[in-house]
């Protein structure tokens, strides 16, 4: 037996919570840089949105519409990091040479 409907919505509040604590460690502690960071910040706001809503629901589909916006912050996630890596890196990585050369 399952503990119901309204059980599950707070769990998905929770996790969702601490999923968006734990994205923001890569720039807390140094493994990524601002891109990375405003881009965390902004998905998982809109991802704790979609959360807190969930719990009273305006429709019975909107469970779905969370789900579906799982899948794309997840790719967004991702594709911060990577622009984080391969585009801010770079610029970073050339103005510190600069910087040791003179």
């Amino acid at each position: 037996m399952t503990h119901g409907v309204v059980f599950t919505r707070w769990h998905i509040l929770f996790y969702t919570v601490l999923l968006v604590l734990v994205t923001l460690l890569p720039a807390l502690t140094g493994m990524s840089g601002l891109v990375y960071l405003g881009g965390a910040v902004v998905l998982g706001g809109a991802f704790l949105y979609y959360a807190v809503r969930l719990l009273n629901p305006p429709d019975e589909l909107y469970s779905m519409k969370v789900f579906n916006y799982s899948i794309i912050y997840l790719m967004a996630l991702f594709a911060f990091l990577l622009a984080d890596h391969w585009l801010v890196a770079p610029i970073v990585r050339q103005a510190v040479t600069v910087f040791q050369v003179s």
